[in-house]
């Protein structure tokens, strides 16, 4: 495919899209934009991830009795099927797509690949390899950990457990809402992870791969880590069901790819392509203080200020919003106060 017919290429080969990120329609007031938008919230992430979580609940979960013990049995099973799961689908992308390069750099953003690239930042002066060890490892375990306690609660009790048969209509809502869920939480945790010390000791680790391919998407701290897949944990808190808290952590755990694909379409065919939605992180993996929450489905960046919908004006605006920042930084050390910054510039 000519990917110069979607968007542009400056001359360092740097690619971006034609059309401008925007917000959900509804916050704007075009509802006649409500078809292809809600088509594009259903198909395909949250249709795989739907799909995912049908074959945990289904497949691999022990029943509710075995699950009132914590007992290494199924800790242990979820830790290998979660591993397996999140190495075959971040896997088969890194494969096709950065090892086979089966498109080369069409519609990559960034486009030089992390391999090209070594450097001291990593283990093993390879991004790749520092990211594959540090999501196995690590962030994986975490995951586990928090999943098995999450289960564990609802099974003894400690939630607030809502049967499906009476009260069915909040469960679909709720359902429906899982993403904004993701999304509050998640910009918030994140925005958090910016600030001063806590960026430099703990988020700094995930934005060393400030050109993320698929296996950067779940590279963090611990700390970044147990923030990250606790959102399920809100579940606990809310009338909610176990099968829902389960779903909003296969979103939370196989959708830490999307905006960690480095390319903004994947050719599936000669002809046909998938759009992959990682433009939005992607520009926050670019500039740092822009786009902390999702695409707009609750629009907090844009409510905030740090929206950057990939235009020269966004640009500006970001550049404007850096000066000031660097004004009052230099008027507090002018005054004699500490120094402290929102985050790091690459």
């Amino acid at each position: 495919m000519d990917d110069l017919r979607y968007g542009t290429r400056d001359k360092r080969g740097n690619w971006s899209p034609n059309q401008a990120l925007d917000i959900a329609p509804f916050w704007r007031g075009k509802f006649g934009e409500l078809g292809p938008w809600l088509l594009g919230y259903v198909w395909p992430h949250n249709t795989v991830f739907m799909l995912v979580t049908l074959a945990y609940w289904y497949l691999v979960l022990p029943s509710w009795d075995t699950m009132k013990t914590i007992t290494a049995g199924w800790v242990l099973l979820l830790l290998a099927v979660n591993a397996a799961g999140i190495f075959v689908m971040y896997g088969s992308v890194e494969l096709f797509y950065y090892t086979r390069r089966k498109q080369g750099t069409r519609f990559k953003y960034n486009p030089k690949f992390p391999d090209d690239q070594p450097s001291d930042m990593f283990w093993f002066k390879s991004q790749n390899i520092d990211n594959f060890l540090r999501t196995f490892l690590l962030s994986i375990p975490i995951w586990t950990m928090i999943e098995v306690f999450t289960l564990w609660c609802f099974a003894n009790g400690y939630s607030n457990w809502q049967t499906s048969d009476t009260s069915w209509p909040w469960l679909l809502t709720l359902i429906v809402l899982v993403p904004a869920i993701h999304e509050i939480h998640f910009f918030c945790g994140h925005w958090l992870l910016h600030q001063g010390p806590l960026y430099k000791w703990i988020h700094a680790i995930h934005h060393n791969s400030n050109n993320p391919s698929p296996w950067s998407s779940m590279s963090m701290h611990p700390v970044e880590s147990s923030f990250f897949f606790s959102e399920m944990m809100w579940h606990l808190i809310l009338f909610s069901h176990p099968f829902i808290a389960l779903f909003q952590l296969t979103g939370t755990a196989y959708g830490a790819i999307v905006g960690h694909i480095g390319f903004d379409k994947l050719e599936l065919t000669e002809e046909g392509a998938m759009d992959s939605h990682a433009y939005t992180h992607y520009l926050h993996h670019k500039y740092f203080e822009v786009n902390y929450g999702g695409d707009g489905l609750i629009p907090l960046d844009k409510w905030f200020g740090t929206w950057h919908d990939g235009t020269k004006e966004s640009d500006e605006l970001m550049k404007e919003r850096f000066r000031r920042k660097k004004e009052r930084l230099k008027a507090a050390q002018q005054a004699g106060q500490p120094e402290t910054s929102v985050s790091q510039q690459n």
